[in-house]
């Protein structure tokens, strides 16, 4: 491989990069600001959404893919599951259930989640963290000068088919915040201060 080859981003990387970074950047402050929890449900929901979106491609990059690997290795346990299963278990949730308009709305269970084959991704997720004890956390604003705390649940009753609510794994406001900080953090590693 040349030189050219293994340089970091290379142009077409710098390219989606700069595109996914703005846009993400510019949503984190849009959601962490207290006025976009005064907004209409659909609009909170469709913002948070793509903030799922835009950070699941970017962990396609190589070197985001060193840092969650880093994170599990140095990090403590279940930290870098959050930042990759667990936000990609959401996104995929939000990709192929696309009917929702809530966040209070989205809920599946194991028929809904199978409706089209076993095994899938998000299946596979939802199956091997069942009744995994919640997680706790606690992130920090700065600007704000204060913390946020969240619990981070995992679902319980899945294979008995039990109806489950996103909301109850990860409740919208403190979710998307916690959420969001957790990318930010992640992604935050690529960028030069």
């Amino acid at each position: 491989m040349s030189k050219k080859e293994t340089l970091r981003p290379n142009d077409s990387e710098m390219q989606f990069l700069q595109l996914a970074y703005n846009r993400f950047y510019d949503l984190f402050d849009e959601i962490d600001a207290d006025s976009f929890w005064e907004k209409d449900e659909l609009y909170r929901f469709t913002t948070i959404r793509e903030c799922f979106f835009i950070y699941s491609e970017i962990l396609n990059y190589e070197p985001i893919k060193w840092v969650i690997k880093q994170i599990k290795e140095s990090r403590p346990p279940m930290e870098a599951e959050i930042g990759k299963e667990y936000f990609g278990f959401i996104r995929n949730l939000l990709v192929h259930f696309p009917f929702f308009t809530k966040w209070s709305e989205i809920y599946f269970n194991k028929s809904l989640i199978n409706w089209c084959g076993v095994s899938r991704s998000i299946d596979k997720f939802l199956s091997n963290y069942e009744g995994h004890s919640p997680i706790k956390y606690r992130v920090w604003s700065a600007e704000k000068r204060k913390f946020s705390y969240v619990t981070i649940g995992f679902p319980q009753g899945y294979s008995l088919d039990k109806k489950i609510y996103l909301s109850r794994m990860l409740p919208e406001r403190e979710g998307a915040v916690f959420s969001l900080a957790f990318m930010k953090n992640i992604l935050d590693t690529q960028v030069k201060k």
